[in-house]
């Protein structure tokens, strides 16, 4: 029933800010371009950070609930507040040495399954055991999901896991304005700083299509809520 409701306001969401573009004109009237650029939406975590594997784990994956991930273009950074020794190679992380290697394994994970439907399923999978704090059996994530653990085992003994750091390190100091906190949310190049839970709203409002507005007016026009109070 949670989970009911839950999908309903992310719809409802969505709703109110094409009504507002509607005003009380017919919607099968409403003009606007067939198509659009997807909104571009930024995480910039750690891995081992409560605040980051709650957000990913009850929020984040609500994406892909109701087909939201079809508007969106979701960027994973795994670094956050993670420091570089006087070298600029040695990591130093803000909850210790394991954190460092499970930001490299998930940074390993966006490289070897670059598509967003295989990577997110891992990562996800690695939150929701840092979020039972179990996270040590991350591993178990390769047999729940039936991966094979060999190319993200070889980029962690190559120098390949350290390359991809470092590039989240500088992708992460390149934010403008720059990151205060973890987890740092950015929606169409706007950070939403504390009302990151939020971000459902602010991809809605950034939407430009019109598309998959509708299609969601659609299955929501006879919906009776009561069905789910």
């Amino acid at each position: 029933m949670a989970s009911m409701q839950s999908k309903l306001v992310l719809v409802l969401l969505c709703y109110v800010f094409l009504l507002s573009f509607a005003s009380s004109s017919d919607i099968s009237e409403i003009s606007l371009p067939s198509s659009s650029p997807k909104v571009s939406v930024g995480l910039y975590y750690e891995s081992l950070c409560p605040y980051c594997s709650s957000f990913i784990v009850n929020h984040l994956a609500k994406l892909f609930e109701d087909d939201l991930i079809s508007i969106v273009d979701l960027h994973l950074s795994p670094w956050g507040n993670t420091k570089l020794r006087p070298d600029n190679v040695t990591a130093v992380c803000q909850h210790g040495a394991f954190e460092c290697l499970l930001d490299t394994v998930e940074a390993c994970a966006i490289d070897a399954w670059p598509k967003l439907s295989d990577h997110f399923p891992f990562i996800f999978c690695v939150e929701s055991l840092v979020t039972e704090h179990k996270y040590e059996k991350w591993e178990t994530c390769y047999e729940k999901l039936n991966l094979n653990s060999k190319p993200v085992a070889d980029c962690l003994s190559s120098e390949l896991g350290n390359k991809l750091e470092l590039h989240y390190a500088a992708e992460t100091k390149a934010l403008e304005p720059p990151h205060k906190y973890v987890p740092w949310v950015v929606v169409d190049g706007q950070p939403l700083y504390e009302d990151y839970e939020n971000y459902i709203s602010y991809i809605c409002k950034a939407y430009k299509g019109v598309n998959k507005m509708l299609d969601v007016l659609e299955r929501i026009k006879n919906f009776d809520i009561t069905g789910l109070l």
